[in-house]
């Protein structure tokens, strides 16, 4: 198992990193809020076939590895671009492996597409990630995949989003809606089966952006200690500080190799490779907030206000992670999935 990043990636990390460092800066981040939605930034991330870059090149993308899109994840991570990277990929990847040509060619022509996480209740999927601004919601209604496909495009946002810490286009979804065509992808265990792949991609694409969160918010935390002095000294001096600081770091390059390892055993097929995204999500939704709180404290009463930055990793390290739910389920059947009884 060689985890190294080839060449190839190096570029493309590279790529995404000046991208995202030009076109998403805090400034542009703060504009697109309360939505949380850039919609000239996604019209550049959709020229540059980024939302379908994990299809084949066969059927129009761009034919990338799990690896290839986990880089890109940490750095919309990073920036915390105002774009629905995660759910757009993960989607167009499901529609792929579907067979929905049809509809992937929309997809491919700048629709966003979106997963509903959860089942749906009572006919309504609640706070689906980008549900405000999506095209296309891809949905597990009972023994049915379904895609729900937008009828009329007019200016986004679609419909209204509720206000959320985390500043993300999220909305109700309802499978009625007759803003919405309804398409059957699959049925019975087959549409299960679509959906269950998507969650964990979805799960290992989430882990490698609060990674990108995580070590934006460390290097934002270890510059303000340097320069900020507390009893005629620099905060980078003291001692409990560094330990803390260390700590993170430490667990951070745990965290990062979790990461690549889960991405490796998807691309690979390996039989554990839905186990290990999950054990990633898991523990990058804990230790992304963790870095991120541990920021808040140590910029002390600054960390509290909206002008300076780290407040807009801790909001979306706290925040993305439950559009699965509650983590403790999570936990649950992963645990089930591991130590099944006999």
């Amino acid at each position: 198992m060689d985890l190294g990043l080839s060449a190839d990636q190096v570029l493309l990390r590279d790529s995404f990193a000046d991208f995202f460092t030009k076109e998403s800066s805090p400034d542009r981040v703060r504009a697109a809020e309360p939505l949380g939605f850039d919609d000239a930034l996604w019209s550049q991330f959709v020229a540059m076939g980024a939302p379908t870059m994990g299809v084949p090149e066969s059927l129009g993308g761009g034919g990338a590895q799990a690896m290839d899109l986990v880089l890109v994840a940490q750095e919309l991570g990073r920036h915390v671009a105002a774009v629905p990277f995660v759910e757009a990929a993960t989607a167009a990847n499901l529609l792929a492996r579907a067979g929905a040509g049809e509809i992937l060619t929309t997809v491919i022509d700048g629709a966003l597409a979106t997963l509903a996480l959860a089942a749906p209740v009572d006919g309504r999927c609640r706070l689906v990630q980008a549900g405000a601004v999506a095209d296309v919601v891809l949905v597990l209604d009972g023994e049915e995949l379904v895609a729900l496909q937008r009828v009329g495009r007019d200016a986004r946002p679609y419909v209204a989003s509720p206000p959320n810490l985390g500043s993300s286009p999220i909305a109700d979804v309802h499978l009625d809606d007759t803003a919405f065509t309804r398409t059957v992808l699959a049925q019975g265990e087959r549409a299960r089966a679509l959906h269950a792949e998507a969650v964990s991609e979805w799960q290992l694409l989430m882990a490698a952006a609060l990674d990108g969160i995580r070590a934006a918010a460390l290097d934002i935390t270890v510059e303000y200690v340097k320069v900020r002095h507390a009893f005629g000294v620099q905060l980078a001096w003291f001692q409990a500080i560094q330990h803390r600081l260390a700590d993170i770091t430490v667990a951070g390059d745990g965290a990062r190799l979790l990461v690549y390892k889960a991405a490796w055993a998807r691309d690979e097929d390996q039989a554990r490779a839905s186990d290990l995204a999950a054990m990633a999500f898991l523990y990058l939704s804990e230790l992304a907030f963790k870095t991120c709180k541990e920021g808040v404290q140590l910029h002390g009463g600054y960390g509290y206000t909206l002008e300076y930055d780290i407040q807009l990793y801790f909001r979306r390290a706290r925040s993305w992670p439950l559009a699965l739910g509650d983590p403790r389920r999570e936990y649950q059947r992963l645990a089930t999935r591991l130590y099944p009884e006999t």
